[in-house]
């Protein structure tokens, strides 16, 4: 490998782990049942915060139906974040074209 195509190599690696870092950092908000159920979840897929809409619990008979919604909430995030990930790292992926 020639020297630039190894500088190119270098600079590609660098753009790539703080595009990395910057998704990792970045959260994402999943909602579910008209926003009875708000989900937060970094890109690095901890969940950061789950807030559920008091008036949703009227009764216990409700538990059922809060556990389905906070699964969708959390289901949208991840989708989010995926989609982001894809957005942002996908475009390194090809990256190597011409490099060698």
């Amino acid at each position: 490998m020639n020297q630039q195509a190894m500088m190119r190599l270098k600079k590609m690696q660098k753009q790539m782990m703080e595009a990395q870092e910057k998704l990792e950092a970045t959260v994402f908000t999943g909602t579910a049942g008209g926003g009875m159920v708000t989900v937060e979840v970094k890109g690095n897929h901890e969940v950061v915060s789950v807030k559920i809409d008091p008036d949703a619990l009227e009764s216990k008979d409700d538990i059922e139906m809060i556990e389905d919604t906070i699964v969708a909430a959390l289901n949208d995030a991840t989708k989010k974040l995926e989609a982001e990930s894809q957005k942002v790292l996908g475009g390194f992926g090809g990256g190597f074209g011409g490099l060698f």
